[in-house]
């Protein structure tokens, strides 16, 4: 990139310097920068910036990187003014410069100054940073520039540095390097600034792979002379052909960048004589049809080569990008790359939204994800303003994107994370760490102590404040509160409370548990074994199951009761009324103990079987087989403990036998939901046995305990219930 070289002075702003910095503006423009110098001329003096380059000569370099870019007078002015060096421990006051400059004058130097704090701190962990990090702290870069011409100030800002360390000889850091390549250059890319992209790489390269760096600068040195001498043939043979044929086209040699030539290298494999496109042309024409037209006479002057030819204007990327490449070789075998593309090709591929990085950075699926994210719609905003100059019209003032739906924010170690819009400290917290969420007491933002409640803006360093054990307020799950801004941090609030009303109902039932086994004089009895004798999987089940009253406590004088002396029956008696009577209420359940005659059996509640469910048999202790459906929960927990103690069951002939099956209903909780549900079962001549239910937020929760003869009837309810409106029915 050309930039006018900046003659040795005393003085960085001298009239020479000035009438290259102010080309292009108009008489107001200049008189912006023209007090803009005088603004900051005696605040620079002497100072310094943080590599030790000195901050007048800086700024002065600065802006004249963005005037060879075509930027505004705002753009240029903004510049010198956003780094005027303020004393430690006090904050920068923008009143003074609002006053003088305006308002939007001021919002470019502040978004600046805050770009400054990020790199200062993101620049910490550049160095070991993954990917998905790097590329979250280059999106909280564009995010916080409500004006994505204060990007373009930080990149020209952080290309001066770069040619100070390299004209000075000054030992570059290897982390400042590093963090260009890991942060600026992808975003000069991204914006399509390839002026800046190229020389910001190189230089970079240079710093940090020196040896590496002279060696390809060596081998380009070697051959430049030869190089050029054949560029100069190969460019008079195609102009005199272009004119024979009367086609008008602006030939040029393609400039290379050592960093792209050792990048290719070390992509594709090749040795340094190996690359094609080290000897290569630009041919600009006025139209497609001509392209075709100097695309045909190249061919007909040198050798094709087979396989190295693309015609993206027939077939353009999938990011609209168009031209036509070629590689030829002369009479003696050199190869060399020809593009040829028209003025408007040249300029969309250049300046214009055709994102020319989503190919080279994505790599193979390139530019099949649209440009449709706010994030994307501000990278073309910036490429619009880059090339109003090319239309030689005023700066355009496109609205800037809004409402990203996003913010950034850093940890105190510069980590970037990614929250929702509104999000506050309490959402931060539970991003970084549930158990942290959990014990956040309060946040400083930026140093400061601030609500648990304010909203956080991107750019913002957040820093938790935690007792040492704890957990949520139930205020954070106040919608009107204004705590929680992301679903997650919510949902990992609502599972703590969850967590401690379990862990209540568990204490709760476990005491009425032992209170009634001191009642018996039971208190020495293994409780775990209890409960798998009565139907639970574990203790901690049945204790919860008492506190919700959904167990009897009279059940337990059942299990230690003996039990009474069967009279002797028939061989063809049979295990169950002949009525209709209900398996809970007659304590017949008509399953057959397979190879086990007399056994006594009785239905699970955890799973409450019916004919014909596949079903397991569990030996108790002092209650005899308890029968359970094959896929119940409860069942393969109590199997996998005692093995020894399952027994294989089917069922007998059930006759009208009754069995008690649990119906879970959810529905949106309305009006006369409970009567409609009655009527169904009413009209199917079910007998309901017991009914619970309770609604929250508008949602109803049921569930029903329905006496059927089997799975038949069973599948007629459900289908019944699922048939009203906004109603779900599924057995439990």
């Amino acid at each position: 990139m050309s930039v006018p070289s900046q003659t040795v002075s005393a003085d960085p702003f001298d009239a020479g310097w000035f009438q290259a910095a102010s080309q292009g503006l108009d008489p107001d423009g200049a008189g912006l920068l023209r007090q803009a110098v005088d603004w900051v001329r005696e605040p620079l003096r002497q100072a310094q910036a943080s590599t030790g380059e000195p901050l007048d000569s800086h700024c002065a370099a600065v802006t004249l990187i963005l005037c060879e870019l075509g930027s505004d007078a705002q753009t240029r002015a903004a510049a010198l003014l956003a780094v005027q060096p303020v004393p430690a421990g006090e904050v920068a006051r923008t009143d003074p410069l609002r006053k003088a400059f305006g308002p939007e004058i001021t919002t470019l130097v502040q978004g600046v100054r805050a770009l400054l704090r990020l790199g200062e701190m993101a620049g910490r962990t550049e160095g070991d940073a993954g990917g998905d990090q790097k590329e979250m702290q280059r999106k909280m870069l564009l995010a916080m520039a409500a004006d994505l011409r204060i990007v373009l100030m930080r990149l020209a800002s952080r290309l001066q540095s770069l040619r100070w360390y390299a004209a000075s000889k000054t030992p570059c850091p290897p982390a400042f390097a590093r963090s260009t390549m890991a942060l600026y250059t992808p975003l000069a890319n991204r914006l399509g600034i390839w002026q800046l992209k190229w020389e910001m790489e190189d230089l970079s390269f240079r710093f940090l792979q020196p040896d590496t760096y002279k060696a390809i600068a060596r081998q380009l040195e070697e051959k430049r002379a030869e190089r050029e001498a054949f560029i100069d043939a190969v460019v008079a043979r195609l102009q005199a052909a272009l004119a024979d044929a009367h086609i008008q086209a602006e030939i040029s040699g393609r400039p290379k960048h050592i960093y792209s030539i050792y990048n290719k290298m070390r992509i594709k494999h090749l040795e340094f004589h190996q690359l094609f496109d080290l000897r290569a042309l630009r041919v600009i024409v006025a139209d497609e049809r001509t392209c075709y037209s100097v695309l045909a006479l190249v061919h007909a002057l040198w050798t094709p080569v087979p396989e190295e030819f693309d015609d993206y204007i027939a077939r353009p990327k999938p990011n609209g990008y168009r031209s036509l490449h070629t590689v030829v070789a002369d009479a003696q075998g050199r190869a060399f790359e020809v593009q040829i593309r028209t003025r408007a090709m040249h300029q969309f591929a250049e300046y214009g939204m055709a994102a020319h990085w989503r190919y080279k950075e994505a790599g193979a699926r390139g530019g099949q994800v649209s440009a449709s994210g706010e994030y994307d719609q501000k990278i073309a905003w910036m490429r619009q303003l880059l090339a109003w100059k090319e239309e030689g019209g005023a700066a355009p003032a496109p609205e800037v994107p809004r409402g990203e739906g996003h913010i950034y924010v850093m940890t105190p170690q510069a980590r970037v994370l990614e929250l929702p819009e509104h999000a506050t400290p309490v959402d931060f917290a539970y991003l970084l760490h549930t158990d942290l969420g959990h014990r956040c007491r309060g946040a400083r933002v930026d140093g400061q102590m601030v609500p648990l409640s304010t909203p956080l803006r991107t750019g913002q360093t957040v820093e938790i404040i935690a007792a040492k054990s704890g957990g949520p307020s139930r205020d954070w799950l106040n919608p009107q509160l204004n705590y929680l801004a992301s679903p997650r941090a919510r949902a990992k609030v609502r599972a703590w409370f969850n967590a401690v009303e379990l862990q209540q109902r568990i204490a709760q039932g476990q005491t009425l548990i032992e209170k009634e086994l001191q009642r018996l004089g039971k208190t020495a009895i293994n409780q775990e074994h209890l409960a798998q004798q009565l139907g639970f999987a574990r203790a901690d089940d049945l204790y919860v199951a008492a506190a919700k009253e959904e167990f009897s406590l009279r059940q337990l004088d059942q299990v230690f009761r003996e039990p009474e002396p069967v009279a002797p029956q028939e061989d063809n008696a049979r295990v169950y009324a002949s009525d209709a009577g209900s398996v809970s209420r007659t304590g017949k359940s008509g399953v057959l103990v397979v190879g086990v005659d007399s056994l006594l059996t009785q239905l699970a509640r955890c799973c409450r079987p019916a004919p014909p469910d596949a079903i397991e048999g569990f030996v108790t202790r002092g209650r005899g087989v308890s029968i359970h459906r094959k896929d119940c929960a409860s069942w393969a927990a109590l199997a996998q403990r005692h093995p020894e103690r399952c027994i294989q069951v089917a069922w007998g002939e059930t006759g009208q036998a009754l069995y008690p099956v649990d119906l879970s209903i959810h529905a949106q909780d309305r009006p006369n939901l409970l009567r409609d549900l009655s009527e169904v079962f009413a009209r199917l001549r079910l007998r309901v046995v017991r009914v619970t239910t309770h609604s929250r937020r508008s949602l109803a929760h049921m569930a029903f305990t329905i006496e059927v003869k089997d799975g038949a009837q069973i599948r007629q309810a459900l289908d019944a219930v699922n048939e009203l409106p906004g109603v779900q029915a599924s057995r439990q």
